[in-house]
C-alpha cells in the first residue's frame, strides 16, 4: 500500500508538473521566430530585392532593343507606395541589427 501511495504522488506531483511544463514551453519556443529564422528572412528579402533590380534593368533594356515591347504586369516598379513600405521594412531591419550589436 506504502508503494502504491508512492507511485501515485510522485505521479501526481512531479510527473504531471514536468510533462505539462515541459509541453506549455515546447510549444512557446515553437511559436517564435529564432535568430536563425530571422537572419534567413533578411537573406531572402535581400535576394529578392536584387532579383526585382535585375527584372527591371533587363526590362529597360529590352523596351530600348524594341519599341513595341510592353513589360508583364508584376509588382509596378518605383512605385511611391510599394518604396514607403520597402522603406519601413529596411527601418525595421536596421533597428533589429541596431538593438542585437
Amino acid at each position: 500500500m506504502d508503494g502504491d501511495l508512492i507511485v501515485i504522488l510522485g505521479v501526481l506531483f512531479i510527473a504531471l508538473p514536468w510533462l505539462i511544463l515541459h509541453y506549455t514551453t515546447k510549444w512557446k519556443t515553437a511559436a517564435t521566430i529564432t535568430s536563425d529564422d530571422e537572419v534567413l528572412l533578411e537573406e531572402l528579402y535581400n535576394l529578392a530585392k536584387r532579383l526585382d533590380e535585375r527584372m527591371d534593368t533587363v526590362e529597360r533594356l529590352v523596351a530600348n532593343d524594341d519599341p513595341a515591347f510592353t513589360p508583364v504586369k508584376r509588382l509596378q516598379a518605383d512605385q511611391e507606395r510599394d518604396n514607403q513600405q520597402l522603406r519601413e521594412l529596411e527601418q525595421l531591419i536596421a533597428e533589429k541589427k541596431g538593438a542585437n550589436s
